[in-house]
């Protein structure tokens, strides 16, 4: 049975374009998927401007949400809603901007209610991941009482989603941005403060003001550093990415002095109970009228020039692509 993808090629060079393919990876569950994302990894492979993609050819996409269609996996039957997110999608293995997937079971997460494949796409790996992200804070021991909470690259989906989660728990959350046309728009998810990312982008001291309980971080490079110095005694920081850059010039002096915990969140790889713990959380606490106003809904052939756009950061909110138009 033929299927539309958005298909990656790098013989004899580069290209992508929306493809006819009869094929599809291995697996114990078949998936009819409705919806997928664009995430800024996505980006970067489809405008082949990192090396993403480690096995050509590649069918783009690590969020694929749908219901199963075929299954001899115990766990999954016909018509279950499901989400995929991680595992190599996009990167070694054909992804979710498709209208069909195989994957292992294991690798998949049944929907809680009340949410549908529509919402779970619209959150994705972004918000499964901000989720994470909110989790390991709590896990640490943070409450709403012990301070602020900072989010950096809060227009993005890790952002929005976080700045969400952590408002509807009660947390006052400053919101770092580069988008100063896009106050709003955080201050409708919750933030109750907007911060300049300039003030953050440049090399500052290694111990600064205490100003804040906690922080999620989707930066790294200066951003993250400048953060960690400004964590309160016994605060953490919840770092999961690396959109300015993969370096980290700090010093321990936050860490040993003001006693403050980095936590690293892998969401490609996360074991499967942290996955279903992540889900829950976003079931029972995101506002699903949220979602409107962070997802854009586009066609997958619209996805090309999106992609673009997101890395030209023209992009507030998160992309959501109906694979089936």
């Amino acid at each position: 049975m033929s299927y539309r993808a958005l298909y990656l090629s790098n013989t004899p060079e580069f290209s992508v374009r929306v493809a006819e393919l009869d094929e599809l990876p291995e697996g114990d569950v078949e998936l009819r998927i409705a919806y997928s994302t664009l995430n800024y990894k996505d980006a970067l492979a489809i405008a082949n401007k990192s090396p993403i993609v480690r096995a050509w050819p590649m069918v783009a996409g690590i969020d694929a949400a749908g219901v199963v269609e075929h299954s001899t996996h115990p766990g999954f039957h016909p018509g279950d809603a499901v989400v995929l997110n991680g595992w190599g999608l996009g990167e070694t293995r054909w992804g979710g901007l498709a209208q069909r997937t195989r994957a292992p079971g294991d690798w998949l997460v049944k929907l809680p209610p009340p949410l549908t494949p529509r919402d779970a796409a619209a959150i994705g790996t972004a918000g499964y991941t901000a989720a994470m992200c909110v989790q390991a804070l709590e896990r640490h021991g943070l409450a709403p009482g012990d301070g602020p909470v900072l989010v950096t690259g809060a227009t993005g989906g890790v952002g929005s989603i976080a700045v969400a989660l952590l408002a509807r728990a009660g947390f006052d959350v400053v919101a770092v941005t580069g988008k100063a046309a896009a106050a709003a728009y955080l201050q409708g998810l919750g933030a109750a403060a907007v911060l300049d990312r300039g003030e953050l982008a440049v090399p500052g001291k290694i111990l600064q003001k205490e100003r804040y309980a906690g922080v999620v971080d989707t930066l790294g490079s200066h951003v993250l550093a400048n953060a960690c110095a400004q964590v309160k005694h016994s605060g953490a920081v919840a770092a999961c990415g690396l959109a300015m850059a993969m370096d980290f010039p700090a010093s321990v002096a936050p860490f040993i002095l003001r006693g403050i915990a980095l936590y690293g969140i892998d969401s490609v790889y996360a074991a499967r109970a942290r996955r279903e713990a992540a889900w829950s959380r976003l079931a029972d606490a995101l506002d699903p009228t949220l979602l409107g106003a962070i997802a854009r809904e586009i066609s997958l052939a619209e996805a090309i020039p999106a992609a673009q756009a997101m890395l030209a950061g023209q992009v507030v909110g998160r992309y959501l692509v109906d694979v089936n138009r």
